[in-house]
This record gives structure tokens, sequence and C-alpha cells, in this order.
């Protein structure tokens, strides 16, 4: 058995953080690998995401050796319709996952997007990137485009600014803007901070919007721009940590 009592200067960590630096998934769905017993170290199965590891250990997740963790890269994905964000989908539904597979290294997302929701994915090779990235207090604002079905004028749109409450969820601030009718649909621009689960259908679905389209085009200070569908682009270091400012750089280990 790995020894629990390793000195400090072998810079031990958590199994749980060192698979999410890993790549592996985030500390929370790591621990979820570890109750289905499909983590071992030196060949002992484990039962605790508290066991402690160091790098020259041999750590497998499901039989498959983790390589070690190495410094935090970030991607921009144009996330086609039709793909879920998830590792594997119990409906047996392709994944981005699926789609990305032999084009980038072991990879999680940055939140996600849904079935039907196209645009900017980041995709990172840091669990703990990808947290903080997620975290409302980032303050990140998320911009989508939206299609809907139905009519709504901009004094609607500017009710939503100060927040609004919705089967009793509260969303936060949103900004719309009215861009365009097209036939029996409208094009609205839309700003979030949150992201909170079908956000952005829900708070159209308030006004009696129908979204027939919903594609996210930028997450905090990374933009879709003219990516390509189904397009993969790694964010260079220098923009990486010129976005992320310092603090973040030093919580990540950048």
């Amino acid at each position: 058995m790995p020894d629990r009592d390793a000195s400090p200067e072998k810079n031990e960590e958590r199994i749980a953080k060192y698979l999410a630096r890993a790549g592996i998934a985030s500390r929370r769905e790591a621990e979820k690998l570890i109750e289905q017993g499909i983590v071992t170290v030196d060949g002992v199965t484990l039962t605790t995401p508290a066991f402690k590891v160091t790098a020259d250990m041999d750590i497998r997740v499901d039989g498959t050796r983790v390589n070690k963790p190495g410094a935090p890269r970030l991607w921009r994905y144009h996330k086609p319709d039709g793909l879920m964000t998830t590792h594997k989908d119990p409906q047996g539904r392709r994944t981005v996952f699926d789609a990305l597979e032999g084009r980038l290294p072991r990879v999680i997302s940055v939140g996600r997007l849904d079935l039907t929701t196209e645009g900017l994915l980041l995709l990172t090779n840091s669990g703990a990137l990808s947290r903080r990235l997620e975290l409302p207090s980032t303050g990140w604002t998320r911009r989508y485009r939206v299609r809907a079905y139905g009519k709504v004028n901009q004094s609607q749109l500017d009710r939503l600014k100060d927040g609004i409450t919705i089967d009793g969820i509260e969303y936060g601030p949103v900004r719309a803007h009215l861009d365009q009718y097209q036939g029996g649909n409208v094009w609205i621009t839309l700003s979030i901070n949150e992201g909170k689960n079908r956000e952005v259908r829900n708070l159209m679905r308030h006004l009696d919007l129908a979204v027939n389209r919903l594609i996210r085009t930028a997450y905090g200070p990374f933009q879709l721009g003219k990516l390509p569908k189904d397009g993969i682009e790694e964010i260079p270091g220098k923009q990486m940590r010129e976005q992320l400012g310092k603090k973040i750089c030093q919580e990540i280990g950048l």
C-alpha cells in the first residue's frame, strides 16, 4: 500500500487534486471516480479522495496510467449543435470529446453547453483552472447570440437588467439588446455573469420567446471570433497570463 505518511518534501497532494491538475476531471468528478472504484495507486484501489500521492506513484484511472500534470493549457473550441459536453453520455449520444478524439491531450471543459447550444467552449488540461473560471466570483461575462420565435421589445428586455426570479430561481442582472427581426424570429445579444443551468432559455421562455438557436460568442475575455465550427485553437501562454491576471495564474501554477 502506498505510504500515507510520506513527508511534505515529496510534494504530496490529495489524489482528487492531482487528478484535477492532470486534466482527468474536476475535483468533484474525481471523487466520483474514486467512489466507482476505478482509481488505483501502485496497484491498490483507492476508497478516499483524501489519499495523498506523489508524481512518482503509478496512478491509474480505469486501468489507464495518468500522466504527470503539465503546465496549465487552454483551448477555444467552436462547439457544433448536437454534441453533449460530457466525457460519457448514458444515452450514447456523441460528445464534444468524441469529436476531439486524437486532436487534443486529455482535457475537461470550463462549464458546459447543452446539446443544442453552439459556440465558444473553453477546454483545459487543468482541473484547477476549469474550477476557477467557472466560479461566479470570477465575474466573467458570458455573451450569447439568441434567435427565438416570438415578439419582444427593448423595454421588455431592459427589465432583465436588475435580475429576475423565475420559478423560484433567482437570476442575476442580464444585459440584452434587440438586434433585429427576421421573419417570425427575433435576434438578441444577451450577456450574463452566472451561467446557471439553461439560464438563457429560461429567461427567453419567461418573455414568451421560444429559442431555436443559441450561440455563445464570448466567455470572459475569450472570444469565438471567426473560429470555424468544430475548430480548435490553443490560447498562447502569454495571452493566458495577460487575460487571467496574476492572482489566477498563481492559484493554478501558471
